[in-house]
């Protein structure tokens, strides 16, 4: 018989969690905190994928986020005792498919002539925490990437998705007839 699978391990009761591979590390370790904002991050983004009715968009977003999975079980394994099966890998192919997708969306909206702020559309706002939780997840990435080295395309595709979550906060405007924010410094 099968072994039910437990969410409580209680493994992480005295402030310590496994890596992939087994390495036992203080929960606020760079690695926990690079991944875990790219959970955070994957969380959002199942939220805007629950509220837009744009079929393309949610099978998209659901792209992303298996993307995004694939990052956490990479920043989540120790190079120096590595899990003992092989892990998926983000590709060149996955950051080409982003930029697609951006200039894409950029044919069909207006230029832009100034800084927008946040908000015009719920759906918009969604995307724009989104992209700063995703903006947040590449600066922890970078600092982790000082001390262990991370795969580069990682942090070319968090550098893009933030791109690319920025273009669809614009293009949730202009598709539910909201009012893009235009910035007025007071000066």
């Amino acid at each position: 018989m099968e072994q039910q699978w437990k969410v409580y391990t209680k493994t992480g009761d005295k402030g310590e969690t496994s890596l992939l591979g087994g390495t036992r590390v203080p929960k606020f370790h760079d690695r926990i905190e690079a991944y875990g904002t790219l959970d955070e991050l994957n969380s959002f983004i199942g939220l805007i994928n629950d509220e837009t009715a744009d079929e393309y968009i949610k099978a998209l977003l659901l792209e992303i986020q298996d993307r995004i999975f694939t990052a956490e079980s990479l920043l989540a394994s120790d190079p120096d005792n590595p899990p003992k099966r092989e892990l998926p890998k983000l590709t060149e192919d996955d950051v080409k498919m982003l930029e697609k997708e951006i200039d894409k969306m950029n044919e069909t909206l207006p230029e832009l002539s100034s800084f927008i702020l946040p908000g015009g559309h719920r759906l918009s706002s969604m995307a724009h925490i989104a992209r700063c939780v995703c903006r947040r997840a590449e600066r922890l990435t970078i600092k982790l990437n000082i001390q262990h080295p991370v795969d580069p395309v990682v942090i070319r595709y968090l550098n893009r998705l933030s791109d690319y979550l920025f273009v669809l906060s614009r293009k949730f405007i202009y598709d539910n007839n909201g009012k893009e924010i235009l910035w007025k410094a007071r000066i």
